[in-house]
């Protein structure tokens, strides 16, 4: 009997490394496509593209580790628990992924044009600033590094709605002076930060769920 624990135990730290690598691929996408976004950098912007596929590949894996597991381990109560989170958590960190490669995407569709008016180039540093420190908070959750930031995450979402808000204000208000297609971007931006920070707490949620078998 002890041995099977064993394999298991193996088995489950080895898919939460997984989980906490996909957490780190989406930070690393975060920050780059926000330093895109702000410079301009169409070569950077093609980066976080390309590399997007990486994610997508962890993300079957995870699956992939998760399902042989649950088929099988047969993993019960909390371990059963653990495994299930981890595919929800799984699509979502993956999600997040996508949308930083949404944000590089629109330095490749406008450029040469800068997609963000000088203006606004320090809001949007602090969206990235923001949404990189939740995935990379979702990092030291996933690895036990942190404990039940469910919270603190939810708090760092506001913070980021609340900068999404001021953006779309600035962009429609009588002073925006940079044209419909460069606001329709922004608005675009906005979204994507937005989302990314919202799956970012789906995540925190469902760990929270592992530790206490309640969601928050």
């Amino acid at each position: 009997m002890g041995g099977v624990r064993e394999v298991l135990n193996a088995e489950l730290e080895a898919l939460n490394e997984h989980l906490a690598a996909m957490a780190g691929l989406a930070a690393v996408a975060m920050r780059q496509a926000t330093q895109a976004l702000t410079t301009g950098d169409l070569p950077l912007a093609e980066r976080v593209i390309a590399a997007d596929a990486e994610l997508d590949a962890a993300r079957d894996t995870c699956e992939e580790h998760a399902q042989r597991l649950l088929a099988l381990q047969s993993p019960v109560a909390g371990d059963l628990r653990t495994v299930m989170a981890t595919l929800i958590c799984a699509v979502k960190i993956e999600r997040m992924g996508d949308l930083a490669a949404h944000l590089a995407d629109l330095v490749r569709r406008r450029h040469p044009e800068p997609v963000v008016p000088d203006a606004l180039v320090e809001t949007v540093d602090t969206l990235g600033e923001l949404t990189v420190t939740m995935a990379d908070r979702l990092h030291d959750l996933i690895t036990g590094e942190a404990a039940r930031g469910f919270t603190e995450m939810d708090d760092a979402d506001d913070s980021v709605d609340a900068l999404c808000a001021r953006l779309m204000s600035m962009i429609t208000s009588e002073d925006y002076e940079h044209g419909v297609a460069a606001a329709a971007n922004l608005a675009l931006l906005a979204r994507f930060y937005e989302r990314f920070a919202d799956q970012a707490v789906s995540v925190a949620r469902r760990l929270e769920f592992v530790t206490t078998g309640t969601l928050p």
